[in-house]
């Protein structure tokens, strides 16, 4: 029997189910097909695989990640155009390694996750989706990644506003720009791609920046033919160029970790914004007062030269209001306006986008309930109370300065030596000690303390109101690769299914 057909015949039970499939869904898939196991299922709330490379595909769209870092390191791609990929090759690259390892047949579109319950005694999760359907499985893999649920600003009056509105990852390419007046809300990694792109078919772009951004230069060449040429015939090349990526990449994280080299390169970075907009003024509204890195760098070559556009203004006075057809900001001026873009970026805070999501752990416990401070992992992996259940990208696992596709694969190695590990030892669950979980993560934010994300009024999205950072990983990523290669038994409690029933059972003798 194919493994098509297998996975339309069997009950809705499977060893595993993923939920999500972008990167980290789709390495979870390849890596059990590689161990031999077909025993699983991917949901994904949208129609097809990518993740936010299906949504986003707003004009400009590309990674900020070299295109040879930015994709699998078993599944090396010889013909990448660009040094940084756009959206379009970066998806097409998704569809393609899809249908090559055979992962297609094991996906459930429009299957959007709303709950998950844990129950010891049966050592199984049971997953329910908002269309009714409900799977039960061993092991259920957390791969939704941050990056899909949009931010959508609380504006006084935009509920009302008449005209054209979308978010940048909700893009309407049949709505004619041409002409019209725009405004673009957030000036974060989507609306520095794609401002720029917009500017010479509007009639009038309006920019409102909240807070600048630090946006360093971008490597816009494209590869030669005969450098792909030489990738697909000689593959040790395009790994030792890789390989070079990763080193340069890694050599980032001193900056963030040491200030004071931070501020070498901010006077760089200060250099090129006056260099590339002719307005004093306006550059130095468009200078941040941050210690760069304390929000996420972008890269464009194209974003300053934009403001030295006739029809292109920068708005920093705050929104007071959106009207039917136009936007008033807080110095009571009003502008006309046809179409307002969002470029305000996601909800990257689990604690709110996971706010709908039943997730239940050992003894009823709430995940949601537990995150209520603050969400944390251990290694963004696991978490105790959740025996099980294992997270991609989860809170700490991200990164500032090289491809998360890294951290991705290692995070699923250590899931699969996780799963042999409990198969070893004859178990049904394995759980995460409280006090490992409570040690790793005191430890972790010690590890911000004297980093730019540490300095006075670094505010972003990776830090709390109250300053603790949930969203990156403060070491280098061979750090995480190197404590992630095996598995620490003793961090570990392990739990069986039939022990589980005859202290249940002991429990109603000694109440009856």
């Amino acid at each position: 029997m194919t493994a098509q057909a297998k996975i339309q015949t069997d009950s809705r039970h499977v060893d595993t189910v993923i939920l999500g499939a972008g990167f980290g869904g789709l390495c979870m898939a390849i890596k059990l097909r590689e161990q031999g196991n077909d025993n699983f299922v991917i949901l994904e709330k949208g129609s097809d695989v990518g993740g936010t490379w299906r949504d986003n595909s707003y004009p400009g769209c590309a990674c900020d990640v070299q295109s040879h870092m930015y994709s699998f390191s078993f599944e090396g791609k010889a013909d990448w155009t660009k040094r940084y990929a756009p959206w379009n090759e970066i998806q097409d690259y998704i569809l393609k390694t899809t249908e090559k390892y055979g992962i297609r047949p094991f996906c459930r579109f429009n299957q959007e996750v709303n709950s998950a319950k844990f129950d010891e005694l049966t050592g199984l999760w049971t997953v329910g989706t908002k269309n009714g359907d409900t799977w039960t499985c061993r092991h259920f893999v957390l791969a939704s990644g941050p990056l899909h649920v949009p931010q959508i600003p609380n504006i006084k009056g935009l509920d009302k506003f008449k005209g054209k509105l979308f978010h940048s990852a909700q893009w309407d390419h049949n709505y004619d720009l041409n002409g019209k007046t725009v405004v673009s809300i957030g000036t974060g990694g989507s609306a520095i791609q794609y401002c720029p792109e917009i500017a010479p078919k509007v009639k009038q772009l309006y920019v409102f920046q909240r807070t600048p951004a630090w946006v360093i230069p971008r490597d816009e060449r494209k590869y030669p033919e005969i450098t792909k040429q030489a990738f697909a015939k000689v593959p040790g090349l395009r790994q030792l160029y890789r390989a070079r990526l990763y080193w340069s990449n890694e050599s980032r994280v001193w900056p963030l970790f040491n200030p004071s080299i931070a501020k070498v390169v901010q006077k760089l970075a200060e250099g090129f914004i006056r260099f590339q907009v002719k307005d004093p003024a306006l550059a130095k509204k468009l200078t941040p007062e941050y210690t760069i890195g304390c929000k996420r760098i972008l890269i464009s070559n194209k974003y300053f030269p934009m403001f030295n556009r006739p029809n292109v203004e920068l708005v920093t006075d705050g929104i007071k209001e959106i009207r039917e057809n136009s936007i008033v900001t807080a110095d009571g001026k009003e502008r006309p306006v046809d179409c307002i873009i969002l470029g305000t970026g996601f909800i990257v805070d689990p604690r709110i986008y996971m706010k709908d999501f039943e997730l239940t752990g050992l003894g009823g416990r709430d995940l949601r309930e537990d995150w209520k401070d603050h969400a944390e992992c251990y290694y963004g992996t696991t978490a105790n109370g959740y025996p099980n259940l294992w997270q991609l990208v989860g809170p700490n696992a991200g990164l500032g300065h090289n491809s998360i596709i890294f951290m991705i694969e290692a995070q699923v190695h250590y899931i699969l030596e996780c799963m042999k590990l409990m198969q070893e030892r004859g178990a049904d669950f394995m759980d995460v000690k409280a006090d490992v979980q409570r040690r790793f993560n005191d430890e972790l934010q010690k590890n911000f303390k004297g980093s730019v994300w540490s300095e006075g009024g670094c505010a972003s999205w990776y830090n709390q109101a109250d300053g603790r950072n949930i969203a990156l990983w403060p070491k280098s990523t061979w750090r995480f690769w190197l404590e992630t290669l095996r598995v620490k038994a003793s961090d570990y409690s392990f739990g069986f299914v039939e022990a589980q029933v005859a202290k249940k059972t002991r429990k109603s003798k000694a109440t009856a």
